[in-house]
């Protein structure tokens, strides 16, 4: 079991860290700070510095191109939460939940599994094979037949 916690602080540190870097942290920060707050025994505004500090390290890391700050952020946070987990194995479920939904928008940048059928004959216009669409915009006199 303990393993399995060491492994989902690590897990949890890396999506922490990853979450500090894009445009939806503010988001995230709010869970983090709630989940940590309540299993570390410490004031949200406490975590809520702490985490904002660890953002800012992060992100003037990346900046210059300074990847082992970023690694000790990830690292401090990697320890922190094992520690929580460790002292509240309970807390496991919690954490696990919070990185599922914050999953979503660190997979956002990964390729994903698109399956399409097509069916129903000949198709005899644009067939669009895509995860996500923006816009598309199929004009006349564009070339398409």
């Amino acid at each position: 079991m303990e393993a399995e916690l060491i492994a989902l602080a690590a897990t949890g540190a890396t999506t922490f860290v990853q979450q500090m870097a894009a445009d939806s942290w503010a988001q995230a920060r709010d869970r983090i700070v709630s989940f940590l707050s309540r299993h570390r025994g410490s004031e949200e505004n406490l975590v809520e510095g702490e985490l904002e500090t660890s953002r800012g390290e992060l992100v003037a890391a990346m900046q210059v191109g300074d990847e082992q700050t970023a690694l000790d952020v990830e690292a401090e946070w990697r320890t922190r939460l094992r520690r929580t987990l460790l002292a509240h194995p309970d807390a496991a479920t919690e954490l696990q939940a919070i990185l599922d939904d914050l999953a979503p928008q660190a997979r956002d940048d990964q390729g994903m599994d698109v399956h399409n059928t097509i069916s129903g004959g000949v198709q005899h216009g644009p067939v669009i094979q895509a995860g996500h669409v923006g816009t598309l915009n199929f004009g006349t006199g564009s070339g398409l037949s």
